[in-house]
C-alpha cells in the first residue's frame, strides 16, 4: 500500500518526470501536472495527501495555485519548490498555508524528509481535531491547545494510548490540564460511550477516601444507614480516573494494588467481592519516584500504574501555546461576561510571554478573567495583566554584548525552526550561506545538534 498520494506540479517536464520516478521509488502514489488547470482538475477528481508545487509556473505563481487548491481541498499539505530563495518568499509561502519550502537545486533526500514530516503533521492535525471534537461534544471542552511540539507529541501519545486498555500515568504540575488529557484518553478509546468516573485523592478526607473508592454495605460503620456503591463500581465498563494518586494513604494503596491486579475488591463491611472491567488512568503533580524513596508511595503500586507515562510540560516550557490559549480564553470569557474584548496590546502579550507561570494554564485563565472583567474597551492593556507582578528589570550591559546576545539567540531560534538546515536558516535570515557559517563559528553553534532525530537538548539562552 502506498505511503501517500502526492500531486507534483511543475512546468518543467524533465523535472516532473524525475520527481515522479524518485517518489514512486520511495513507495508513494504520484500524479503530475504541467499546468495550473490540470492540477485543479486532478485535485477535484482525487484525494491527495500532499502537493509539491513549483513557485514559478506559466500563468500564476505556486503560492497562488496553492490558494486555489485549498479552496477545493482545504486540508491539502503543500511543499513549495523555489529557485528564488528569500525570506519574503519563505514567509509568504508559510503564511499562505504551505507546510514548508525547498530551494532548487535540492537534495532529493531533503524532499523525502519534508514529505514524511508533512504527512506526519497532517495525521497529527487530524488526530487533534478528532479529540477536540469529542471533548467538545461530551464535556464542552473544545480546547486542547497543541501549537508547541511538546504538546503535539502528547496528543500523539494520547491517540496511541487510547487504542489499548493499559493503565495511563499522567504527571504534571498543578494547572497543566491533567484531567483534560485523561478525558481525551477516554473519549478516544473504545470505552467512550461508558462512564468516565474521576476521584481526586487530595480533595477527599482520608477517613472518607476508602468508602468513596470501594463503597460500603449497610451497617459497615456508624452512620451507614444504607449501602453505597463505590466509584470503582460506578466506573464499570468505562474509565476510572484517579487524580493526585500521590496523596493516597499507604493503607489504601495496598488495597488499590489488588484492584489493579485482580480487578476485584470488597466494599467496606461486605463479604462478597465485586468484579469490575475498567480502564485506569492516574495523575499526579508529585515525583512518585522520590515519594517511593521517602517511603510515602509503594514501589509495587508505582510499577503497576507506570505503564504508559504521559508527562505534561509546564506552561513555561511551551510558551508557543500562550497566544493560542489567550485567544481561546478571551473568546470564552468575553462571551460569558458579555463584553466586547477582542485582544491584548503588544506590551500586554509581552508581559504574558515572559512570566514564569507557576500556576500554569489555570493561572493564565484566572489572570485573563480578571483582565476581561476590568477592561474598559476592546483591548486589554499591560496594566491589567498580572497585577502586582512587575516585569523584572534586567541589568544594563554594554551595547556590543547585548547585540551579540540577541544575535546568538536569533541564530539558535532559526536553527530550531529549520531543525539544523543551514540553507533554510540562512535564507530566512537573508544572509549568504558563507556569512551564516561564519556566525555559527563565531558563536560555537553546531547545526547537527538541532536536527530532530537527535536527542532532545536544553535550549540555550532561555
Amino acid at each position: 500500500m502506498p505511503k501517500g498520494n502526492i500531486l507534483v506540479v511543475d512546468d518543467d517536464k524533465n523535472l516532473l518526470e524525475l520527481l515522479r520516478m524518485r517518489l514512486e521509488a520511495a513507495d508513494y502514489q504520484v500524479s503530475t501536472s504541467l499546468t495550473e488547470e490540470g492540477a485543479e482538475e486532478l485535485v477535484r477528481e482525487d484525494a491527495f495527501d500532499l502537493a509539491v508545487i513549483d513557485l514559478q509556473l506559466q500563468k500564476m505563481d505556486g503560492i497562488a495555485l496553492m490558494r486555489q487548491l485549498h479552496l477545493i481541498h482545504p486540508d491539502l499539505s503543500v511543499i513549495i519548490l523555489t529557485a528564488y530563495a528569500s525570506i519574503e518568499t519563505a514567509v509568504e509561502a508559510v503564511k499562505s498555508g504551505a507546510f514548508t519550502y525547498l530551494t532548487k537545486p535540492f537534495d532529493p533526500r531533503a524532499l523525502l524528509i519534508d514529505i514524511e514530516k508533512a504527512l506526519e503533521n497532517k495525521k497529527l492535525t487530524h488526530e487533534i481535531k478528532h479529540l477536540k471534537g469529542m471533548l467538545s461534544e461530551r464535556f464542552d471542552i473544545p480546547n486542547i491547545i497543541a501549537k508547541s511540539e511538546k504538546m503535539r507529541e502528547i496528543i500523539t501519545m494520547v491517540s496511541r494510548a487510547a487504542e489499548t486498555d493499559s493503565t495511563v500515568y499522567i504527571q504534571g504540575e498543578s494547572g497543566t490540564g491533567k484531567e483534560i488529557i485523561a478525558k481525551a484518553v477516554h473519549l478516544a478509546s473504545a470505552r467512550k460511550d461508558q462512564p468516565f468516573v474521576a476521584l481526586n485523592c487530595a480533595a477527599i478526607p482520608v477517613t472518607l477516601l476508602e468508602s468513596e473508592l470501594f463503597g460500603y454495605e449497610k451497617g459497615a460503620f456508624t452512620g451507614a444507614i444504607r449501602s453505597m456503591k463505590g466509584q470503582l463500581a460506578q466506573a464499570d465498563k468505562g474509565t476510572f480516573f484517579l487524580d493526585e494518586i500521590g496523596d493516597m494513604p499507604l493503607a489504601i494503596q495496598a488495597k488499590l494494588l489488588r484492584v489493579l491486579q485482580e480487578r476485584q475488591f470488597y466494599p467496606l463491611g461486605g463479604k462478597k467481592s465485586i468484579s469490575v472491567d475498567i480502564r485506569v488512568v492516574v495523575a499526579t503533580n508529585k515525583n512518585l519516584q522520590e515519594e517511593m524513596q521517602k517511603g510515602a508511595f509503594r514501589e509495587d503500586l508505582f510499577y503497576r500504574i507506570y505503564v504508559i507515562p504521559i508527562i505534561i510540560p509546564p506552561l513555561r516550557e511551551r510558551k508557543e501555546d500562550i497566544p493560542a490559549l489567550v485567544d481561546f480564553f478571551l473568546k470564552k470569557l468575553a462571551r460569558q461576561m458579555k463584553k466586547g474584548v477582542k485582544g491584548l496590546t503588544p506590551m500586554a502579550m509581552q508581559k504574558l510571554m515572559i512570566h514564569d507561570w507557576p500556576g500554569n494554564v489555570r493561572e493564565l485563565e484566572n489572570s485573563l478573567e480578571f483582565a476581561v472583567a476590568m477592561a474598559p474597551g476592546e483591548l486589554i492593556t499591560e496594566d491589567l495583566i498580572l497585577q502586582g507582578r512587575e516585569i523584572p528589570a534586567e541589568p544594563l550591559v554594554p551595547l556590543k554584548e547585548a547585540r551579540e546576545d540577541f544575535e546568538r539567540r536569533y541564530i539558535i531560534r532559526l536553527l530550531e525552526m529549520t531543525q539544523g538546515n543551514v540553507s533554510k536558516a540562512s535564507g530566512l535570515a537573508g544572509r549568504y550561506r558563507a556569512d551564516f557559517y561564519h556566525l555559527l563559528k563565531k558563536y560555537h553553534l553546531v547545526p547537527d545538534i538541532f536536527k530532530k532525530e537527535k536527542p532532545a537538548r536544553t535550549r540555550e539562552g532561555e
